[in-house]
């Protein structure tokens, strides 16, 4: 993490999860970082995309240190108990997509609302994990419905917060990431565990990105090897 300054601060979001929790160890060993913070819906503070008021009090509390030079969202939903990926169109139905898009896109939303004002003014990144599959121009398979429509909402806010935050922060970057398949809990009932790469090596791959980003990358969608990917 050479372009960020010397003892920057890190903030995660999602900590808890495979990823989260993997840029969070990372994080800490890196010699540069000199302050980490995760947040999940078990942290204090908590955050939890169930309860708005929750994201409202977490940046309360976090604006009340010093701002942060990178900020990650690592949050993210695919299947849940019972309830896996929509193959076909009548696999539809009205609660499994307010719950995926509660979580992979109204809960970003809140993120881009609230977090970006805790961004420091000078070098700076946040980041949202996205996925490929949400690239309408790269989906040649179809299916997993709401997945991809939530991953798809979550890239267009990002590329609108971004013109935005540039008004006010011009060397912010704000940045949708896809992490690849990684051996964690959203990809095991997909051949994750075979076919996915650990959760420590997809971390260290996204800060690598992060760290060669510029502003005049702001608003874009990259993958975790630095490619950018289509809309």
């Amino acid at each position: 993490m050479n372009t960020f300054p010397d003892g920057f601060r890190a903030l995660v979001i999602g900590a808890s999860g495979g990823i989260g929790a993997a840029l969070v160890e990372v994080l800490t060993e890196n010699p540069r970082c000199g302050y980490v913070q995760g947040l999940h819906r078990h942290s204090d503070p908590a955050v939890d995309f169930d309860d708005e008021a929750s994201v409202v009090a977490a940046a309360a509390v976090m604006a009340r240190q010093p701002k942060f030079h990178l900020i990650i969202n690592a949050t993210g939903m695919l299947h849940a108990a019972g309830v896996m990926p929509e193959k076909k169109i009548s696999d539809l139905n009205y609660v499994q997509l307010m719950n995926t898009f509660r979580i992979n896109t109204f809960g970003p939303a809140l993120i881009l609302r609230y977090f970006t004002l805790l961004l420091d003014p000078g070098r700076s990144v946040l980041a949202v994990l996205s996925a490929k599959v949400g690239s309408i121009q790269d989906n040649r398979l179809g299916g997993w419905y709401s997945y991809r429509a939530s991953k798809a909402a979550l890239n267009m806010l990002l590329k609108t917060a971004a013109i935005e935050v540039k008004r006010s922060k011009p060397q912010a970057v704000l940045v949708s990431l896809h992490p690849g398949t990684v051996n964690s809990k959203l990809s095991q009932p997909f051949r994750g565990n075979e076919i996915g790469r650990s959760a420590r090596d997809a971390a260290q791959d996204l800060l690598e990105v992060m760290d060669q980003l510029t502003p005049a990358d702001s608003g874009g969608f990259y993958a975790y090897d630095g490619k950018r990917l289509p809309w």
